[in-house]
């Protein structure tokens, strides 16, 4: 009877740990750890639907932006609290949230500046600035060279009736620079201007000042970041 080969065992066995290393290492998901005090929208609240237009090519630019690595949300912890609050209030009336941005890097706020500048770049024109001059936007404040986002408690949603599943007809899209998104214009119906009243009633009872120039725009008034602007990529 021949005696096993101790050099063969050896290279087998070899063999077999570097194959379950192999494939051990592809079901390994290394987590990406937010900075302290921010979270995942959606881990606060779960019913959220989430559109990041960023991540996207549908937007006032025409491709993905600079920071969106993910199509996800983020936010400080403290607004994506009161964020719930606002959907829960909603949830009561029968409508849920969709949130089209969050959390916005400066890496991104960059990227609009660069886009902004090349006045030959109008491919979305027709969709969201038909009647802006694009060389205006720095002017009329639809461009800056910060963000609020990039702070971390400014959010950018609309409601969707919860029997239709449809978006409530807020009288313009997201990102729609005019006049028309203005809160307050006389260029909607007056159900579009119940409708975001709707919204704007229940972010400002959970702790949210909006912006005059965009209905969809909510900004935490007591935000606890109010002079850092983050750039670490939404992942």
């Amino acid at each position: 009877m021949n005696r096993p080969n101790k050099h063969k065992i050896k290279q087998c066995l070899a063999r077999i740990l570097i194959d379950f290393l192999f494939v051990f290492s592809f079901n390994i998901t290394i987590a990406y750890a937010l900075p302290e005090d921010f979270v995942y929208v959606t881990d606060i609240v779960q019913d959220v639907i989430l559109e990041p237009r960023y991540f996207g090519t549908y937007n006032f630019v025409g491709e993905r932006i600079d920071g969106y690595n993910e199509p996800k949300a983020i936010l400080s912890e403290k607004a994506a609290s009161a964020l719930k609050s606002a959907s829960d209030e909603l949830k009561q009336r029968g409508y849920c949230i969709k949130v089209w941005d969050a959390y916005r890097p400066q890496t991104a706020v960059r990227h609009f500046l660069r886009w902004a500048e090349d006045t030959s770049d109008v491919r979305m024109k027709e969709y969201f600035y038909p009647n802006v001059d694009k060389s205006e936007l720095f002017k009329l404040g639809c461009i800056a060279e910060n963000s609020g986002h990039s702070r971390g408690s400014t959010v950018d949603l609309t409601i969707l009736d919860m029997k239709t599943g449809k978006e409530v007809d807020m009288g313009t899209s997201f990102d729609y620079l005019g006049e028309s998104s203005h809160h307050g214009t006389n260029l909607i119906t007056k159900e579009q201007t119940a409708n975001r009243n709707i919204l704007k009633t229940a972010m400002e009872n959970a702790g949210f000042t909006p912006y005059l120039y965009e209905w969809w725009h909510y900004t935490l008034k007591d935000e606890p970041h109010p002079k850092t602007y983050f750039d670490f990529p939404v992942e």
